[in-house]
């Protein structure tokens, strides 16, 4: 009952983050966009797989990304794993499972995207599930799907400032989407509320080793009494 909770959490998440990349990608044309609010858009653009559209190292990056996408989920999985059986603080299970779910929903991208759909390209058509001619790309080298852009701010810098004086900026640039909001959630829950988080993991760990001291303690006084007398 215990990893249930965690379970369904990254459950919820990779969900919530497929439907809507599935429904980016068969629905719009790259680089197109929906108006949501003044200050968010659905603007779907893909990437060679690192968070926030960033990108590297071509098609070896990819695939180096792709297993160290998988590496990171084994390496948090197996973390999550002892936090539960340790009962750590929620809040740090919580921030890791949101880290793995993160991961999962970028390495399904690129593990799967670029067999089941066909290519999306700017202006149209959209993307074909499970095209007649195959993929775009082959397994591992499929490009992570982004939408979520929220320009909250934008204008031209007024002249006077120092080497960006006079250019056009937008705040906050960067196309992003579910599974790098949670991933980003994580670990900056993690980082802001480290020391509340690992100060239970220090008292559980000082209470086992009391525990384990008292039973080695009761243990050896049992042997004593139990001893014939010489």
């Amino acid at each position: 009952m215990k990893f249930l909770r965690p379970a369904l959490l990254i459950l919820i998440i990779l969900l919530i983050d497929q439907t809507l990349k599935f429904w980016i990608k068969l629905n719009l044309p790259l680089t197109d966009s929906i108006h949501i609010t003044p200050w968010f858009y659905l603007y779907f653009i893909e990437n060679e797989g690192m968070a926030f559209g960033m990108k590297w190292g071509g098609e070896a990056g990819k695939l180096l990304l792709t297993l160290f996408r998988i590496a990171a989920v084994s390496f948090f999985s197996y973390w999550l794993w002892t936090l539960i059986k340790k009962q750590s603080h929620w809040g740090l299970i919580i921030s890791v499972s949101m880290i793995i779910a993160g991961a999962m929903g970028n390495i399904v991208d690129s593990i799967f995207y670029g067999v089941i759909f066909s290519e999306s390209h700017p202006g149209g058509p959209v993307a074909q599930l499970f095209p007649v001619g195959g993929g775009y790309e082959t397994w591992l080298h499929g490009r992570v799907v982004d939408m979520l852009y929220f320009p909250i701010m934008e204008g031209t810098f007024p002249q006077w400032v120092p080497v960006w004086g006079g250019e056009y900026f937008v705040f906050f640039r960067p196309i992003f989407n579910v599974a790098d909001f949670s991933i980003s959630t994580g670990v900056i829950t993690i980082l802001i509320f480290q020391k509340r988080f690992f100060i239970k993991e220090e008292i559980v760990q000082v209470s086992s080793n009391e525990t384990a001291e008292n039973n080695a303690a009761i243990s050896s006084k049992k042997t004593t009494d139990n001893k014939p007398a010489e």
